[in-house]
């Protein structure tokens, strides 16, 4: 049985891609922070899925959840990166230090933990390497307005998609990113609903979780190193 770790597990997108890896028989393990929607997914799922409570911004803990992982599942193949959060949509001189360090904690350093610990177990296990795929963002090539946090941390995650891809390839992992662009989730419903006349095309979630499927699905000798996904209306592509 293949085996995922998918970070921000409990809704959204994450929640979205545990049910589809499920689905498709996979042994998932489910890490987020809040237990009650980690059970409720893993409700029937037997030892398939396995839930793993965590701040994946505490080392310890992010260490401590890949540790129970690999005693259920024996390896790590892949390694879905998909918690963050979009934090203050206002400008700059709006957005406190406290903010700003809340989206850096999660949506890098959090990052940073996942990635490291996932690399560990597959320069560890035999045979060697694995799959690590990145949650990046449409943000990181064309931003919305007031998005000062969200947008910089999304930057940096395809820096450190690069470097975990070049870095890899002596241990046989892949790494790479897809860069979501208008699903409709909990996240998105809160930036429509500030802005309800002026609300942008989506998609569906599901059609994500098919997308990061493949993505994992493909043999370590392939790998798709960015992936953009995006709702077929929403203004990226064009001129003002």
């Amino acid at each position: 049985m293949n085996s995922i770790m998918i970070t921000g597990a409990s809704s959204g997108i994450g929640a979205a891609c545990a049910q589809a890896f499920l689905d498709a028989g996979w042994r998932v393990g489910l890490l987020a922070r809040r237990a009650e929607p980690l059970e409720d997914l893993a409700q029937g799922r037997g030892d398939a899925a396995v839930i793993l409570p965590a701040d994946v911004t505490d080392e310890a803990q992010v260490e401590a959840a890949f540790e129970r992982f690999i005693q259920k599942a024996g390896r790590l193949d892949v390694l879905f990166n998909n918690a963050g959060m979009f934090g203050p949509m206002a400008p700059i001189d709006e957005i406190s230090l406290a903010e700003w360090q809340s989206v850096v904690d999660l949506n890098l350093t959090g990052m940073f933990l996942a990635a490291r610990a996932a690399v560990r177990q597959m320069r560890a296990q035999n045979p060697q390497g694995g799959r690590i795929i990145n949650n990046g963002s449409v943000s990181a090539h064309s931003p919305r307005a007031g998005s000062t946090c969200y947008t910089t941390t999304k930057h940096g995650v395809s820096g450190l998609t690069k470097t975990l891809s070049l870095d890899g390839r002596a241990y046989n992992i892949a790494c790479g990113q897809i860069d979501i662009g208008n699903a409709r989730t909990a996240l998105l419903e809160e930036i429509i609903a500030q802005n309800p006349k002026d609300a942008p095309p989506v998609m569906d979630v599901a059609d994500v979780a098919k997308s990061v499927l493949a993505m994992a699905q493909l043999p370590l000798e392939a790998n798709v190193q960015s992936m953009m996904l995006m709702a077929t209306k929403m203004p990226h592509i064009g001129r003002g």
